[in-house]
């Protein structure tokens, strides 16, 4: 079972917050695709990559356990919302209410994406963590920027991965799938390595003001662990 303690430090409960809010924002508009360069992406390109960003927060200032539980939080709080988006859809409309189409085509998400966004954050969330605490104990807390990248590059390359592979499989050419997976990899990571000017700072104050700068030493790794304390 999931325990939380976000009494214990001030800004977790914070973090937690927007990481839920970003990823809920994602798994309602992910359907929509907007042109970069030519190719076909998700709007979510714009920013989802800030979860990314708050999960490396989280692993860096607080450690894996702490992320994880949280990762587990963020899933469980996008399932109780894409379920109740749903449901909220078999209410019949009011006559006089026109725009009930539009609800319904927004709001209808697919069994095939929403497993596709369920698979994508729980692959590339856990590994961009797992990375980012592997890191910082093999670097010795030295190269914050290295790792920041180098994490979401593999978190963000296997969520990318994941979701247009299965989301839009047959949706897109092979060829066109191909670049667009490319295409918002490529511009989910230039998203952290922009930010890093930002998340330098975030990092030192939380670091200074939660008083805790944790390597994960001793950590168990296993992503189905949820009864750590957060």
């Amino acid at each position: 079972m999931l325990r939380t303690d976000f009494g214990k430090f001030k800004y977790l409960g914070l973090l937690a917050a927007l990481n839920i809010t970003f990823l809920l924002v994602s798994n309602f508009t992910a359907a929509r695709i907007i042109s970069i360069c030519g190719i076909g992406v998700s709007v979510t390109i714009l920013y989802f990559p800030l979860t990314y960003l708050i999960a490396d927060i989280l692993t860096e200032v607080y450690g894996y356990s702490r992320a994880r539980s949280i990762i587990w939080l963020s899933i469980f709080c996008s399932v109780v919302g894409a379920a109740v988006a749903g449901a909220q859809l078999l209410v019949p409309s009011a006559v006089f209410f026109k725009g009930d189409t539009a609800y319904q085509q927004i709001f209808s998400s697919t069994p095939k994406i929403a497993i596709a966004g369920l698979l994508a954050v729980l692959v590339g969330d856990f590994c961009n963590s797992y990375v980012l605490a592997k890191i910082k104990i093999w670097n010795k807390g030295k190269y914050l920027w290295f790792r920041f990248v180098a994490s979401t590059i593999v978190g963000e390359g296997l969520n990318t991965l994941i979701f247009y592979g299965i989301a839009l499989y047959g949706v897109l050419p092979n060829n066109l799938l191909l670049q667009s997976i490319f295409m918002g990899w490529t511009a989910k990571t230039l998203v952290e390595v922009v930010m890093l000017p930002v998340t330098y700072p975030i990092v030192r104050f939380l670091k200074r003001i939660e008083g805790i700068d944790y390597y994960d030493y001793q950590t168990n790794f296993n992503p189905f662990i949820t009864d750590d304390v957060i």
